[in-house]
């Protein structure tokens, strides 16, 4: 069960993060599976620290959301990629 919400978060993360990067991201599929591969990584660190349980959930699923974020982030700022801040 968290693994299906990991990768949820990690689609939905993916894909804005590379809408926030307006035509410097790795293109569609790539942004989502790097936002996939940094909320499942981050979901399996939590729970081999030992975060369980239904308080565990929300702690695990937070974690993910962050290491996707900063999977795709990070992975756009060492290969030279800027983010924008969109205009309202």
């Amino acid at each position: 069960m968290y693994l299906l919400a990991w990768i949820f978060i990690g689609v939905v993360v993916g894909w804005a993060a590379g809408k926030v990067l307006q035509g410097e991201s790795y293109g569609r599929s790539m942004d989502i599976l790097m936002g996939v591969g940094g909320a499942v990584a981050g979901g399996f660190l939590m729970r081999s620290a030992g975060f369980g349980g239904y308080g565990g959930a929300i702690v695990t699923t937070m974690v993910a959301l962050i290491g996707a974020v900063l999977l795709t982030v990070l992975t756009a700022y060492v290969n030279g990629r800027r983010l924008y801040a969109r205009q309202l």
